[in-house]
């Protein structure tokens, strides 16, 4: 069975840190780009950081450049996300999703097709 699963979202408090993680299981993540995605209540789901199968190019949204870290580990087929000074504006449900590349669209990067979806985390940071 195709799955991915996140998990290390949390609620923490201005400035803090989290980091997130997205294991796959029934695919290898070397075959695809991954994104990660977040949604907050009432707003459209927007690219967060998105990673290159073809040469691990790593890609961030101008909000969140600086502050988060996409690495991978392709022993355990997961990718992370480190998040640290975060805002209360990162507050989200964050998903990550497999694809064939990354693209750039309007300020953020996201996959060209969505080929698996995860079920979300939520990361949510207090004032």
């Amino acid at each position: 069975e195709v799955q991915l699963v996140e998990s290390g979202g949390g609620s923490v408090q201005a400035g803090g840190s989290l980091r997130l993680s997205c294991a796959a299981s029934g695919f290898t993540f070397d075959d695809y780009a991954i994104g990660w995605f977040r949604q907050a209540p009432g707003k459209e789901r927007e690219g967060v950081s998105c990673i290159e199968s073809s040469d691990g190019s790593t890609y961030y949204a101008d909000s969140v450049k600086g502050r988060f870290t996409f690495s991978s580990d392709n022993a355990k087929n997961t990718v992370y996300l480190q998040m640290n000074s975060l805002k209360p504006e990162d507050t989200a449900v964050y998903s990550c999703a497999a694809g064939q590349e990354c693209i750039y669209y309007s300020g953020r990067y996201y996959l060209d097709e969505y080929n698996y979806w995860g079920q979300g985390t939520q990361v949510t940071v207090s004032s």
